[in-house]
Parts: structure tokens; C-alpha cells; sequence
């Protein structure tokens, strides 16, 4: 008998009485007292089932208020396996530092559990493949800063580099949520230089110092959700305005079958074409996503969107069709 398959025996001897004897388990299950003896100590510490050996009652039971739930990692199908092996594949690499050190009870708690199923099941992991395309390296010092100033409500001193200008400017910070969008990580934060909400990629905070003496500044979790999720991508404010984008019947064949945005609207013209509208309030991210469709996307509205991407189509042309030096 397979171990897993003992297991469960287990479960409809010690559901089915108060308590059951080692002798009426071992001539139950054929097995030896030794091996009972193991196979209680696995339900116990892998397994996390409550069970006990009661002297007054000579037998094994399980402990009151255990009721009739199933014995953990018994009930599992062979797609729920997949899912737990896809989860600790993902949970490997998911964050540096300090959040890594948290899970790590998490996934080494997976493989014990994938383990005791079937020894089989620890082979998943290595046909499942996760491709993680445009990640950022993550300096741990600068993530664990972040996470800790996160979870402990404290606020935080730190250096931001403005990328898209080349400026380094010192912010003191109240943390409010950690977002991993797009396999990067980014900060939600009340700036108390600006003296508003924004948005930190991980990535470009310099100089990270946890103010362990200062409680983070707490932002009402609604006024919070209104600002970081209703406009497009990972820019915070409330939507500006609207675009409307018209895919290539080819295009749409995909389009048509992935959220931009949970508030977008779509339909299918009769020629095919697929129409989109998306609520954004800063286009920055919108481009980029825009101009990777090239000629199969048009954007219809607003006016100062569709100069935008025009004036970056004709830019991009003008490299390749100029004469090479």
C-alpha cells in the first residue's frame, strides 16, 4: 500500500470512532508498529492533523474541535498538484530579501506537502516554465527598506532617481502598499515632499532608511483604491480622459481576449475591427503598450493621444529611412 494510500485509511479509521487502538490499526493498514509510530509523527508534523495517542482511552484520536474536515493535502487532484507545483516555482524567485525570507516557510511547507502526496509530484516543478520578460534588478537593500517600512507602518527616508529626467530628489515617504506589476515591484506612497500619493518603482530608490521612530501617515483604504486602480497601468490619479483604439481584424484576434483595464469597454464593428476604450491618466505607460501594435492599432481619441503616437511612428520611421552615416 502507497503511503498516501495509507494515509487516507487513516483518516476514515480515526473519523469513524473516538479512538482507535495501534492493534486494530496495525491489523487494519498490515502494518508494523514502528511504522505506525512514523506514520503518526508525519500526521502530526507535515501534515498538521491534531492527532493524539490517549492513554485513558488506549488508543490514537484526533483532538476536540477537529470535526469532520479532510486531512490536509489528501483531498488534493492531480490539477490542484499543478497548481501547488506552479505556486512554488513562482515563490522561488519571488522577491529578495526580506519578503524571500517570510515565504521561505511557505514553500519548503509545498514541498513537504507535494512529497507526501506522491513523490511523483516533485517532478512538476521542473516542467513548468515561467518566463519573466522586462524584470527589473531589484536591489535588496533598497526592497527589504521598502517591505519592512510597508508592514511595520513606519515611514521611510529615501533617494528617488527620476529616470525619465536624470534627477535624484530625497523624499521622506509613508508606505501604503507593495504592488509586483509587470514582474517589477513598485511602492505606493504618501510623498510628504509633494504632499501627495505616488508611485515608486522599487528599483530606482536609493539610500533607504526605515525612520523607526515616525509612524507612516495612514491613507483611508477606499481614497487609496480610487487613486491607484481606476486609471491605466501603474499610474495613480484619478482617469483624465478616455482612449478609444481601433485593432486590425488580425490584431483583435488577440486583443479581444486580454484586459487592459477592468473598466475598459469593447466591442466588434461589422468590419471587423475591434474597438477599445481604456481610462488613463498619464499616457507615458499607454505609448509604450500603444506603438508595440504598430500599424494594427489606431487611436481614434483623444486628439492629443493620437498626435503622440503619430509623432512617435514618424520619429521611429525617420531612423530607417534616412540615409545611414
Amino acid at each position: 500500500m502507497r503511503d498516501i494510500d495509507r494515509l487516507y485509511r487513516y483518516k476514515s479509521l480515526l473519523l469513524s470512532r473516538h479512538a482507535v487502538s495501534s492493534e486494530e490499526l496495525t491489523a487494519a493498514l498490515g502494518i508494523s508498529v514502528p511504522t505506525l509510530k512514523r506514520d503518526m509523527a508525519k500526521l502530526r508534523e507535515r501534515l498538521q492533523v491534531p492527532v493524539v495517542y490517549d492513554r485513558a482511552l488506549g488508543g490514537y484520536r484526533l483532538e476536540p474541535g477537529h470535526g469532520k474536515r479532510e486531512l490536509p493535502g489528501l483531498w488534493l487532484s492531480p490539477q490542484d498538484m499543478v497548481a501547488l507545483a506552479t505556486l512554488q516555482h513562482l515563490l522561488a524567485d519571488f522577491a529578495p530579501g526580506l519578503l524571500a525570507d517570510k515565504l521561505a516557510p511557505l514553500r519548503e511547507r509545498l514541498s513537504s506537502l507535494l512529497q507526501d502526496i506522491d513523490p511523483a509530484t516533485l517532478d512538476l516543478a521542473q516542467r513548468i516554465r515561467v518566463v519573466h520578460a522586462g524584470q527589473r534588478r531589484v536591489p535588496p537593500a533598497a526592497f527589504e527598506s521598502a517591505a519592512w517600512a510597508t508592514l511595520s507602518r513606519k515611514r521611510l527616508k529615501l533617494v528617488h532617481h527620476n529616470r525619465a529626467t536624470n534627477e535624484r530628489v530625497e523624499r521622506t515617504v509613508s508606505p501604503q502598499q507593495l504592488v509586483h506589476y509587470r514582474d517589477n515591484w513598485y511602492l505606493d506612497a504618501w510623498c510628504h515632499l509633494r504632499d501627495g500619493l505616488r508611485c515608486f518603482a522599487v528599483d530606482a530608490l536609493e539610500k533607504c532608511t526605515v525612520l523607526e521612530d515616525e509612524a507612516a501617515q495612514d491613507i483611508d483604504p477606499h481614497t487609496l483604491r480610487e487613486a491607484t486602480q481606476h486609471s491605466y497601468g501603474i499610474f495613480s490619479g484619478a482617469p483624465s480622459a478616455v482612449a478609444v483604439l481601433r485593432f486590425s481584424p488580425e490584431r483583435a484576434r488577440w486583443v479581444s481576449g486580454e484586459i487592459w483595464h477592468p473598466e475598459q469597454q469593447s466591442q466588434w464593428l461589422p468590419s471587423g475591427h475591434y474597438l477599445l476604450h481604456l481610462p488613463y491618466s498619464d499616457d507615458r505607460e499607454l505609448l509604450g503598450d500603444l506603438l508595440r501594435h504598430g500599424a494594427d492599432c489606431e487611436v481614434l481619441a483623444p486628439p492629443d493621444l493620437r498626435r503622440k503616437v503619430a509623432e512617435a511612428h514618424q520619429k521611429a520611421a525617420a531612423l530607417y529611412f534616412a540615409s545611414p552615416d
